[in-house]
């Protein structure tokens, strides 16, 4: 979660109304096989990119995610919640879920899905990098 945390900080401040996230997946085997950030504006989502460059080795493999990866998306895209359970990620952990209404519940659809969920690591810090967010979007 260190490193996601890390990634996170690379656009803070760069993503418009988007929060800045952080994203690590691994292999069945812990190996480290896709890291992205939100991009600049916004797009893409941290788990987009990570997945992109992990592909098919995403399967069976753990998403560390600073953020609750989001339920919906405003242009109707297939949410970073599906696009994780589409890749066959067996684990998410997360920092920090997400109150915001088109995130909230992202972790539903993963656990509906059978992916393993855990949430916490990195949560203190993760709270000081979002507080704006929270407040911004009026949470």
């Amino acid at each position: 979660m260190g490193r996601a945390l890390a990634l996170a900080g690379l656009n803070q401040g760069l993503t418009g109304q988007n929060p800045s996230v952080g994203c690590v997946i691994t292999d069945a085997h812990g190996h480290i096989i896709g890291e992205g950030v939100t991009g600049q504006g916004g797009r893409p989502h941290a788990e987009e990119v990570a997945l992109a460059e992990a592909g098919e080795r995403a399967r069976c493999g753990t998403a560390y995610v600073t953020l609750e990866p989001c339920r919906e998306r405003s242009n109707g895209a297939a949410s970073c919640a599906n696009k994780l359970v589409a890749a066959g990620i067996a684990r998410v952990v997360v920092a920090i879920e997400d109150p915001h209404p088109t995130a909230k519940d992202g972790l539903q659809i993963l656990r509906k899905a059978n992916v393993r969920v855990s949430t916490g690591p990195g949560g203190r810090r993760a709270a000081r990098r979002y507080a704006w967010f929270f407040r911004t979007a009026g949470h």
